[in-house]
């Protein structure tokens, strides 16, 4: 199966990962669809990781590009509310916006990873490879007022700029199973009272966000795999 369409898959997973592991819903499943096991007490949504599996053997990482997907009718309900006709998100805005989330994204778990003591990572492998694979991706995607390039001077207020979901898969290069999977959903914060959101709003929340999941990576591999950073993080 194409990860683009497995993603669709996962995507309904994590949403009811998710929504079970409220603390007003029933507790989250212990076990996932493919065999994970719900690891207890983390600090994201939920994490599973598969029965004996040992990330201490790998010498070599590889990090894939981060996969963007909005909320399912994210662009028709946005459209939906606009009066303007030329003031309405286009696939061009779609595009635009899944590609630089994914490029920050790739950015920021990049630059944990190379902190010192760096992981080893490889720029290009192939199945068969000894390596352990990062496959992340930002699902449900959910941009309370977007920019659009034909937005013009009109501005847009808001009491939060949205929210997305982190689904990390870690899986061996030689035998492709899928050993961990990461599932944690994070809003804006949330304001008071209504506030001016623009593309600069919506990247500042964007990059805390990231930073907060890239550090959570690398302590969690650092945890897992004995490396410890020098910044003492």
């Amino acid at each position: 199966m194409e990860f683009k369409q497995k993603l669709q898959v996962l995507l309904l997973v994590a949403v009811a990962a998710l929504t079970s592991a409220c603390s007003t819903g029933p507790a989250a499943p212990t076990e996932s669809y493919d065999g994970l096991v719900l690891v207890p007490d983390t600090r994201l949504g939920a994490v599973y990781k598969r029965p004996g599996a040992d990330l201490t053997g790998y010498d070599s990482y590889g990090l894939m590009a981060c996969e963007v997907a909005f909320r399912k009718n994210w662009q028709r309900d946005q459209n939906s509310s606009r009066v303007d006709l030329g003031n309405r998100v286009t696939q061009t805005d779609v595009d635009r916006i899944k590609d630089k989330l994914g490029e920050e994204c790739g950015k920021y778990f990049r630059e944990a990873l190379e902190q010192a003591p760096p992981y080893q990572l490889v720029e290009s492998f192939s199945d068969g490879e000894q390596v352990l694979i990062l496959r992340p991706a930002i699902i449900n995607l959910d941009i309370a007022a977007p920019d659009t390039r034909s937005a013009g001077m009109q501005r847009t207020y808001t009491t939060e700029a949205g929210e997305m979901t982190l689904l990390l898969e870690l899986f061996d290069g030689t035998t492709g199973e899928i050993l961990v999977r990461v599932i944690d959903r994070q809003r804006s914060r949330e304001s008071s009272y209504m506030q001016w959101t623009s593309s600069v709003t919506n990247q500042a929340e964007a990059k805390r966000v990231l930073s907060r999941w890239a550090d959570q990576l690398r302590n969690g591999l650092d945890e897992v795999t004995g490396h410890a950073r020098t910044d003492g993080q």
